[in-house]
């Protein structure tokens, strides 16, 4: 790896899980108004449209049109619908059919699932440094997050089943990008991607409010629509994908343990949690896990 190239896609990586990691206060405010899949819709739709206008001053600027052949259309879509659509659909159920800290948990495995995943479509190998970045990584996670809080009742099964869908689901999305980004532009297949979640979002949102309708929509949370279209979805699937283009899919799931860390700092910082000595112990387990990874 290109040391360039792997501090780039590090960084990415590192900025769109942060990110993520701090969505939360966001996405609980505007989910008490707009429910989830329809916030999907106007997330996806804001995400696209903001790519969109980067690659149209990108074009403009360099006097060139973006081609976009049929082949490249429909497997930047399907690999957008295996992330957007399904995978996050698979969230939102089991958000609200298990507990937050189950969530945490379960999620956390989707680097395992990438090294799972990896050798079969991208020919890279779990190697013997890579396993054990994960292994470190993971129990820093775990500590992190503390599984003491995870709840394994029966009445929580599917919601968990849900989680577990989830997190294999995004592996696989995050694999196939770095597949599709080998021989494509970046940029345009992820607006691609990001439109591949719009039928499912847009089918179950329209049903969600007919169910439940929408809440008032205030300044401030048309605020919070922005900003998860344009941050947490342009912004930070670009980033995403931009890591898992540059780095091997193995190191560039590493960086998604960021987000619980994040999460609890956010936590700490604005709602005055408390950050343990476990806590602590597990963020640097995190970045030795990372560093191991990284310096292939």
């Amino acid at each position: 790896m290109h040391k360039h190239h792997t501090l780039e896609g590090l960084f990415a990586g590192l900025a769109a899980a942060s990110i993520w990691g701090g969505m939360y206060v966001v996405s609980k405010v505007v989910l008490d108004v707009i429910p989830p899949f329809s916030l999907l819709f106007l997330r996806l739709i804001l995400g696209a449209l903001t790519l969109g206008i980067v690659i149209y001053f990108r074009d403009k600027k360099a006097g060139q049109k973006t081609v976009i052949t049929k082949e490249f259309f429909w497997t930047s879509f399907l690999v957008g619908f295996v992330g957007y659509g399904i995978s996050l659909g698979f969230q939102f159920v089991g958000t609200k059919l298990s507990t937050a800290s189950n969530g945490a948990l379960v999620t956390s495995a989707t680097p395992a699932f990438v090294l799972l995943f990896a050798p079969f479509l991208l020919g890279e190998k779990a190697t013997p440094r890579r396993i054990l970045a994960l292994v470190i990584s993971t129990l820093g996670v775990l500590a992190v997050i503390d599984p003491r809080n995870a709840e394994l009742s029966p009445t929580l099964f599917w919601g968990n089943m849900s989680l577990l869908a989830a997190a294999l689901t995004w592996a696989l999305y995050s694999v196939l990008v770095r597949k599709v980004s080998r021989s494509s532009d970046l940029l345009v297949g992820s607006t691609l991607m990001l439109l591949g979640g719009v039928p499912s979002s847009l089918a179950f949102g329209i049903w969600e409010i007919n169910i439940q309708g929408v809440g008032e929509i205030t300044w401030g949370i048309f605020g919070g629509i922005l900003f998860l279209g344009i941050v947490s979805t342009a912004i930070a699937m670009f980033l995403w994908n931009y890591a898992f283009a540059e780095l091997p899919a193995a190191v560039a799931s590493l960086t998604f343990f960021a987000q619980p860390v994040v999460g609890t700092l956010l936590g700490w910082l604005f709602l005055s949690e408390n950050i343990t000595s476990l806590f602590l112990a597990g963020g640097v387990l995190i970045g030795i896990g990372i560093l191991i990874a990284s310096g292939e």
